[in-house]
């Protein structure tokens, strides 16, 4: 890809973040719909899967996987609201989670350049995590639109500093 496309494409990615951030409440909906169709594809796909598989078990994963993927993505995109709560405390407790994991993992890293890192990322994650728990339902309203946000400005920045380390080409 040419570094202005991917100029073009990183500065689509802020702009989209910033949208986000503007109307967090319409960012959050469009991501639980977006999960929705996601689960559905991959619930779809999954079926496919049954008949590529070679062994028995290997079928019955990818059959039972099928069936949750589909009625996951149905539920969601049937019940976008009940669908935004549940996402909502499922980040929340994966951030907790993975933020314990990196504090205990940190401390393991006592000595090293990558201590203080991985201390600083799991503590910023447990501080999420209990932000959304104290604001539980509310911060469901507006949360997910802002995660999406963050990594739309985030993707949209690396992809920009990407394009421009990337030699010129000549058409």
């Amino acid at each position: 890809m040419s570094r202005t496309l991917w100029m073009v494409v990183g500065v689509i990615s802020i702009l989209g973040g910033v949208f986000a951030l503007l109307n967090p409440l319409g960012a959050t909906l469009a991501a639980e719909q977006l999960a929705g169709w996601l689960f559905l594809l991959v619930g779809i796909l999954q079926f496919f899967a049954v008949f590529r598989a070679h062994n028995t078990g290997a079928k019955v994963l990818a059959a039972v996987g099928g069936v949750i993927g589909v009625l996951l993505g149905i539920e969601l995109l049937r019940e976008p609201l009940q669908g935004i709560l549940t996402l909502t405390m499922v980040i929340a407790i994966l951030f907790m989670a993975t933020g314990l994991v990196r504090t205990v993992v940190a401390f393991g890293l006592r000595g090293t350049a990558a201590f203080a890192p991985v201390l600083f990322s799991g503590v910023i994650s447990i501080i999420l995590a209990i932000m959304i728990f104290s604001g539980y339902p509310q911060s469901s309203t507006f949360i997910l639109g802002v995660l999406l946000a963050v990594e739309l400005i985030s993707n949209g920045i690396s992809l920009v500093m990407f394009s421009r380390s990337q030699p010129a080409q000549l058409v």
